[in-house]
């Protein structure tokens, strides 16, 4: 990408679009294109078509989804596999068409078989069953990995996927119905701590393990990979190491200040027993992170006091 290469970031507000925002203006990139969902429908096929022959980026992050938790996910099955179906199929086509010269295709872990082997390798894909609460979610994704594939051979298209571990940083969604797991438990501490409860409940056993990647992290990987990689097979981003949701819990309460017990809700599902990245393929291409997890939670926690007023609770 050179300085002044148009860029569109589709989902510039979200976590991982806001993210990548910040570190390509850090590194000295200036020409982008930017629309809210209010001021483009991106489920709107002929709304894209238009904004595309307009606009003609050269280079496409396509970080915008519909995303959600266990919960979120398990409710609105219809709308995450039909929203994200539409929202990428939209830019994707859209970038073939108006010649953009390299697409990159924000994907999920969650793409990978349930009980897949561990460490996620990317040729695990498609070799077993998907994990049931957020399969919609997961065939959306699986479908965007496919389609940037099929573009790529069909046409020449030099579109790329990068499947990201668990995600975390500025932005993040705090809504206890909709969010993630970490920004769930930031939440939860911090009002226990306000309220001076003497517990806070968490879903499961806290028994399942997790790798979790900052937002910041996942943009330097992002923009490095946009510059240096151009192969059809898609590449994982993560860490490479993971922790148990107890031990997430015991990290978030004490990065809190949260003194009070925890207590374990084991008739709430726990979902996939483990995902932990293999981060092989990344680190060949001379990538790693940089912020371990204790850093990345202290971060987190001081960005959601210091937004706690505007931040989607």
């Amino acid at each position: 990408m050179e300085k002044d290469s148009k860029i569109y970031i589709a989902g510039h507000r979200g976590m991982v679009g806001s993210a990548i925002h910040r570190k390509l203006q850090e590194k000295g990139f200036t020409n982008f294109v930017l629309k809210t969902s209010k001021e483009l429908d991106l489920r709107n096929q002929q709304a894209v078509s238009d904004f595309f022959k307009t606009e003609k980026p050269d280079y496409v992050f396509l970080a915008a989804a519909k995303v959600g938790g266990i919960i979120a996910n398990n409710t609105y099955r219809a709308d995450f596999l039909y929203e994200n179906l539409a929202i990428q199929n939209n830019i994707i086509h859209s970038s073939y068409e108006n010649g953009v010269k390299k697409l990159m295709f924000l994907g999920s872990s969650c793409i990978y078989p349930k009980l897949a082997p561990q460490p996620l390798k990317e040729d695990y894909l498609l070799s077993g069953f998907l994990e049931e609460t957020n399969e919609p979610y997961a065939i959306a994704k699986i479908a965007g990995i496919k389609m940037c594939e099929a573009y790529r051979s069909q046409y020449g298209c030099d579109f790329i996927s990068v499947m990201p571990t668990n995600l975390y940083g500025p932005n993040d969604n705090y809504d206890l119905q909709k969010s993630h797991v970490l920004p769930a438990m930031i939440r939860k501490f911090h009002e226990a701590k306000v309220s001076g409860s003497k517990a806070v409940t968490l879903w499961g056993t806290g028994s399942p393990m997790r790798e979790f990647l900052h937002a910041d992290d996942l943009a330097e990987a992002c923009v490095y990979l946009m510059d240096n990689y151009s192969e059809a097979d898609f590449i994982n981003i993560g860490t490479g190491t993971d922790v148990t949701i107890k031990e997430l819990a015991e990290t978030v309460k004490k990065t809190v200040g949260f003194e009070g017990d925890l207590i374990w809700d084991t008739t709430k599902p726990d979902g996939t027993p483990r995902k932990l990245m293999d981060v092989s393929r990344l680190h060949a291409q001379g990538w790693k992170h940089t912020i371990d997890l204790e850093q990345g939670i202290a971060l987190a926690y001081q960005d959601f006091l210091e937004h706690h007023d505007t931040l989607r609770l």
